[in-house]
């Protein structure tokens, strides 16, 4: 195990707007636009926090034209966020 990774995946994930990204991107694909205006935060501030959850490849991103759109792609975030659903 990975203690330092599982450890970082946890501090990213205890902030409670990267954990409410996390939990919409599960369900759906989404571009930064829709998560800024689903949250009511600043661009600035969606795109720090998506990078943070790209740096730690919990996320991945990809272009669609001028937009970029994310998605969940850890299996273990998506286990641990099954398990908090509750």
């Amino acid at each position: 195990m990975d203690y330092l990774h599982c450890s970082n995946l946890l501090k990213a994930l205890g902030h409670p707007i990267r954990l409410r990204i996390v939990q919409g991107l599960m369900k759906n694909e989404c571009n930064v636009n829709k998560i800024m205006d689903v949250l009511k935060i600043p661009q600035s501030t969606t795109s720090q926090h998506l990078g943070i959850l790209k740096n730690l490849g919990i996320v991945v991103s990809r272009k669609e034209g001028v937009k970029t759109c994310y998605r969940v792609v850890d299996p273990k975030v998506r286990c641990i966020l099954e398990v908090l659903k509750d």
